[in-house]
């Protein structure tokens, strides 16, 4: 169940239905890939063909971004939850803490990622930690051999977007993984390198407020949301 928006198309499912479709393509053995949706990547990819046909040959792409949420409403669209791509990472380490899954974490600095998962194992000691390796490492083969020994359902990728998506692409073929997502800046998050937004922010979909409060220099990209809108909302593409 999918929506469009400027050409890419995004879930409408609550996170729990997705959730339900990413353990069954687990237990069936496919392999998934989810790439978090916000007004930016829209606009970027309103633009650019080469990025919408990477984002739209996602299987789950999530409605992260408030403005999403928005601009589906104002449209009459169905998309009713937004789905953050560090929320869906949690929430698929809850899955994995439930049903006793590996996951394999690449991405960002050495100490930054090693941490991330200490930190992760701690708070959910029924999943495995199959394997870490930090986003410095180059050399495919090597990435791909780490990764395929370590034998995990879940593959959290942060190279940054989109890096990470391209990287994800490119091998998932060759890796020995059912779920795939390019999670950006979240092992900072897991490390406790980077405070997330307080629980009033994230209940009221607001935590770009105190994002742009924290680095206002988040300005020019928030004034892209204004734009997005009018945008989406003119848009005759539509709903599926």
């Amino acid at each position: 169940m999918k929506e469009e928006i400027l050409g890419v198309t995004v879930n409408k499912e609550t996170e729990q239905q997705l959730l339900d479709n990413i353990q069954n393509d687990i237990e069936m053995g496919r392999k998934s890939r989810i790439v978090a949706i916000n007004p930016e990547k829209v606009m970027m990819a309103s633009k650019d063909p080469a990025l919408r046909t990477l984002l739209n040959e996602s299987t789950y792409q999530i409605p992260d971004g408030v403005g999403i949420k928005i601009a589906s409403r104002m449209r009459g669209g169905a998309i009713r939850e937004r789905v953050t791509g560090i929320g869906m990472m949690d929430a698929l380490l809850q899955l994995a803490n439930k049903h006793g899954h590996r996951i394999f974490m690449y991405g960002a600095k050495k100490a930054t990622v090693e941490l991330a998962a200490q930190n992760i194992q701690t708070k959910y000691p029924n999943l495995i930690v199959a394997g870490t390796l930090d986003g410095y490492e180059k050399d495919p083969e090597k990435i791909i051999q780490a990764i395929n020994e370590a034998k995990p359902q879940i593959l959290f990728v942060a190279l940054g977007s989109p890096k990470q998506e391209l990287f994800i692409r490119e091998n998932m073929e060759r890796l020995d993984v059912n779920i795939f997502q390019g999670v950006g800046g979240s092992f900072d998050v897991y490390s406790g390198n980077v405070k997330r937004a307080p629980k009033l922010f994230l209940n009221t979909g607001t935590e770009w407020l105190y994002r742009l409060a924290s680095q206002p220099t988040r300005i020019k990209r928030q004034m892209a949301l204004p734009q997005f809108l009018i945008k989406a909302v003119r848009d005759k593409g539509g709903k599926r």
